[in-house]
């Protein structure tokens, strides 16, 4: 039993002075995650939430005042361009269209009446020139004879006399023909005015029945069979039968914070998804970049705010879907991802790894701050950097600060555009130890907490 208690021991003060001499060996040393550089896609991407809607939609008003006699469609129902949608009782305005009707058929019986007359007036006129040409000679003959002595004077004043009666009638056949021919204009124009009577009439029966004005679907019913509906009262209640949308252009408008705005142009690619039909992205691009800000308390623009509060603000963006889907449905809940940069096989490094560091001071006495925990002076102004891990003399792993620029940004990594090449090592963390890390700082891994390089997409 004393062996097996001596060999104990024994093992104990072995394994004591073993974890002595480690922590000897370490005492000085850093702790830190690391991350080699890779080359990497990169994307710079910007995500905003909003709705579907369809790019033409419209509220299908009423067009004639009166009982809703019958809808012929639902709420979801797809229609056609022309296809009835709606009628209102049409009692009286078909009653004046068949009314009118009538009196233009009486109003043509009336002018064929006319023409008659006309025929008959053209044929006393005939007749009267006729006569008058006869009465005309035997005027002229009993002239000569009666200059020669051959005539009394009696025949010659009743020869005389039968002209001029037939000059006479002459004027009166051509009066009755003008006089017929006055009345046939003056019948043709009242047909007019009945006609036109007739189409105010068609159009305010054709008003009864309302048609699809375009391929789309019905999204909001307000009314029911049986009610009365009145014209021409914008947005009041009974004024509209529907509203249509045209969803052959669906758009998805969301809304972007104020400091990525800036970055979103028209064409951009983006990928929208819709929480109702999880799993699937549809493909779109920019088409509208708002230019009021929003406030995102009440969704009002600036401009037409009367308070003076400030707050955070949101821009409208406009996605126009390159692929519509019959799954979607104006009013869907949707966010957009928009690519504003992309760059191919460029030198990258995780974000975390980037920090501000300030250089020791003139007369510092070589003690050196993180920018984080101390104001820089003019002399020593923060830099943008990363602590690169670098062996020395003896082997071991030191940081060395280098300054670097940057290029665009993904989700987890960002582009180095100069300061580093690829395969070097950086620390990325623990981020309390990066903010206070210095210059020539020991180093030692911390494999407990691996980190892996993101992709650089969202």
């Amino acid at each position: 039993m004393k062996k097996i208690l001596l060999i104990a021991l024994a093992i104990i003060v072995t394994a004591g002075l073993v974890g002595f001499m480690v922590y000897k060996q370490q005492s000085g040393y850093t702790k830190v995650l690391t991350a080699k550089l890779v080359k990497q896609d990169l994307a710079t991407v910007v995500s905003g939430t909003g709705q579907i809607k369809p790019k033409t939609y419209v509220n299908v008003g009423a067009t004639s005042f009166g009982r809703i006699t019958h809808l012929y469609v639902k709420e979801g129902d797809h229609v056609k361009k022309g296809q009835i949608i709606a009628t209102v009782e049409n009692v009286q305005p078909e009653a004046n269209v068949d009314a009118q009707k009538a009196t233009i058929a009486a109003a043509k019986t009336d002018i064929a009446s006319y023409i008659a007359a006309e025929k008959t007036g053209e044929a006393n006129v005939e007749h009267a020139k006729a006569d008058l040409e006869q009465k005309k000679l035997d005027w002229q003959r009993a002239q000569g004879l009666y200059q020669a002595g051959i005539m009394a004077k009696q025949d010659y004043d009743a020869k005389k006399a039968a002209y001029d009666t037939d000059v006479a009638s002459l004027d009166q056949a051509v009066a009755g023909l003008n006089q017929a021919k006055a009345q046939t204009d003056s019948a043709r124009g009242h047909l007019g005015t009945q006609v036109a009577t007739l189409r105010f009439n068609e159009d305010a029966l054709s008003k009864t029945v309302s048609t699809a004005p375009f391929d789309g679907i019905v999204t909001n019913l307000p009314v029911r069979e049986g009610e009365t509906v009145v014209v021409g009262i914008q947005n009041a209640e009974g004024s509209t039968l529907m509203t249509l949308a045209d969803m052959s252009i669906i758009t998805a408008e969301v809304k972007v914070d104020e400091t990525d705005v800036v970055n979103i142009k028209i064409g951009q690619p983006a990928d929208v998804t819709v929480d109702a039909i999880p799993g699937k992205v549809f493909k779109g691009h920019v088409t509208l970049v708002g230019d009021q800000a929003l406030l995102r308390s009440t969704g009002v623009a600036t401009s037409q705010s009367t308070t003076g509060t400030e707050e955070a603000k949101d821009f409208k963006v406009v996605v126009t879907l390159d692929t519509p889907s019959d799954e979607l449905r104006p009013g869907l809940s949707t966010t957009a991802k928009i690519t504003t940069a992309k760059k191919s096989n460029v030198l990258s490094l995780p974000i975390q790894a980037l920090t501000m560091y300030a250089p020791p001071a003139p007369g510092s006495n070589g003690k050196v701050e993180a920018a984080s925990t101390a104001v820089p002076s003019a002399t020593t102004p923060a830099k943008q950097g990363v602590f690169v891990i670098e062996k020395d003399a003896h082997g071991r792993q030191r940081a060395k600060f280098v300054p670097v620029t940057t290029g665009i940004t993904g989700a987890t990594d960002i582009e180095v555009l100069t300061g580093l090449s690829a395969g070097q090592e950086v620390v990325t963390g623990p981020y309390k130890t990066l903010r206070v890390l210095k210059d020539g700082a020991l180093l030692k891994k911390d494999t407990e907490k691996p980190v892996t390089p993101g992709n650089g997409n969202s």
